[in-house]
């Protein structure tokens, strides 16, 4: 069925996606007759984008219509609106093809998002978590594969600490080190990586470590630096959150006496089981307690932000209150 359903905060993904969509899909040549792109947010979009979706091709190759941040699946459609969509989904044309992007999730309750997920290709291309690491080497892999470039296991590694879950970075790093490495067969090594990437310091997972250290000085500086490079505020905090979530469910099963590694990362939602080396000997010198007493500090964090506060001076006073459960 030619109609598909791209949703996520990355942008630059779905961007990818798309551009290939259009490649596979239009003939160059005929690419302002059978190319349309609406704003999908407005009342008659999808309509319009159905009405499209039905309109014989002109010339050669197939027709994209593409509804760019639609909201038919978050908000209810109207009764009109959900007939047409159920009358039209079922019998589009294989040479037509009909894209629907958004960046939230699909609310699963709706309607309109059961008839999509019926008829239409889903595609998730949400950001990775930053805490995730190990996802985050797995797609500096994929991508160094794609672009035929040979990477050692540190410098992957480097990679993923310099460039984190921002897709578009990780690609032109990339890119740059695939033209600056040319057609040598052996792998790049982190060296290079060390003198032509990008690197972000400052980066919220190396907070979370600062304040599990009570190094509060030193939490101040990356909160300023983090700010200063227009990191959202909330975003910061969900890091942390999932920082200190993860180390307090360790702490907590193995303090309960659990010994089954793929147990406690099932429960800390920690994919690769290997990990949890590493966070043992991140965790070694704090305690359970230390841990629970951080969470509802960064939970007060999230609501103060949302609610409206100072983001800078919200971040410093919760941070310097949790570095002190921890000196």
């Amino acid at each position: 069925m030619p109609v598909y359903l791209y949703w996520g905060e990355d942008d630059f993904a779905i961007a990818q996606a798309v551009e290939k969509l259009k490649n596979k899909v239009l003939d160059p040549n005929w690419l302002q007759f059978n190319y349309h792109q609406l704003q999908g947010d407005r009342p008659e979009a999808i309509i319009e984008g159905l009405n499209q979706a039905m309109t014989p091709i002109f010339g050669v190759g197939g027709r994209l219509v593409w509804l760019l941040d639609t909201n038919i699946c978050q908000q209810k459609p109207a009764a009109d609106t959900l007939t047409e969509l159920e009358r039209t989904l079922k019998v589009i044309p294989e040479t037509s093809h009909l894209l629907l992007t958004t960046n939230n999730k699909p609310d699963g309750r709706l309607s309109s998002t059961k008839l999509l997920r019926k008829y239409a290709e889903v595609k998730d291309f949400s950001l990775i978590p930053p805490w995730k690491t190990e996802l985050i080497a797995a797609q500096v892999k994929q991508v160094a594969q794609t672009l035929k470039l040979k990477l050692t296991t540190e410098a992957i590694a480097l990679l993923t600490e310099s460039v984190g879950n921002n897709t578009r970075q990780l690609w032109n790093e990339l890119e740059k080190l695939k033209i600056y490495w040319s057609d040598r067969n052996q792998p790049l090594d982190k060296t290079v990586v060390a003198k032509l990437v990008l690197c972000n310091t400052q980066n919220s997972l190396q907070l979370a470590a600062a304040i599990r250290d009570g190094e509060t000085e030193k939490a101040l500086g990356l909160i300023t630096d983090l700010i200063n490079r227009n990191e959202p505020a909330l975003k910061i905090v969900a890091t942390l959150v999932g920082q200190f979530r993860t180390w307090t469910i360790v702490k907590l099963m193995q303090q309960g006496g659990e010994k089954d590694h793929q147990a406690i990362a099932s429960a800390a939602g920690i994919s690769n089981p290997q990990r949890l080396y590493f966070i043992n000997q991140e965790i070694q010198k704090i305690t359970a307690e230390q841990l629970l007493a951080s969470l509802p500090l960064l939970l007060e964090l999230e609501h103060s932000l949302k609610s409206g506060a100072v983001a800078l001076s919200a971040l410093q006073t919760k941070t310097i209150e949790l570095c002190l459960i921890y000196e």
